[in-house]
C-alpha cells in the first residue's frame, strides 16, 4: 500500500497539467479536431458554449487520474516502471474499457482510435512524469 503522505503533490499537478497540454494539441486542428467533430456530429458552434466549465472540470478530473495513478505507480519509482505503468493504464484499462463501452454505443472505431489515443499518450506522459520526479 502507498503511503500517501510520500507522494509528490506539485509532480501530480504538473502531470494532470500536462494531460491537459496534450489534450489541447491532440483536439486541436494540428491533429484531431476536424476528425474527432466529424465522428461526434458537431460543429464549429456547437463548440462554443460552457467552454469555462468543461475545461474547468476536465481538469479536476485530469487532476483525480493523476493522484491515482500516481498512488498506484508509488514514491519509490523510476521513469521507466512510470512509463510502462502510464502506458499499461492508459491502453489496458482506459482505453479498452472505453473500447467496450464503445462497441455497445455503435460508435465509430475512429472515434474510439482518436479517444483512446489520448488516453494512451496521456497517462504515459503522467506517468512518466510521477515515475521520474519524487
Amino acid at each position: 500500500m502507498t503511503d500517501l503522505s510520500q507522494l509528490n503533490y506539485l509532480a501530480i499537478f504538473v502531470a494532470a497539467f500536462s494531460a491537459f497540454l496534450v489534450g489541447g494539441v491532440w483536439y486541436s486542428p494540428i491533429l484531431f479536431a476536424k476528425a474527432w467533430m466529424k465522428e461526434n456530429n458537431l460543429t464549429d458552434d456547437d463548440l462554443k458554449s460552457g467552454q469555462g466549465k468543461i475545461f474547468g472540470t476536465a481538469f479536476v478530473l485530469e487532476l483525480i487520474m493523476a493522484f491515482n495513478l500516481a498512488a498506484f505507480i508509488g514514491a519509490e519509482s523510476d521513469i521507466a516502471f512510470g512509463l510502462i505503468a502510464g502506458f499499461l493504464a492508459g491502453f489496458g484499462w482506459v482505453a479498452l474499457g472505453m473500447g467496450v463501452t464503445y462497441l455497445f454505443e455503435r460508435k465509430s472505431f475512429r472515434l474510439w482510435a482518436i479517444n483512446a489515443g489520448y488516453q494512451v499518450v496521456s497517462f504515459t506522459v503522467m506517468g512518466g512524469i510521477v515515475g521520474v520526479w519524487h
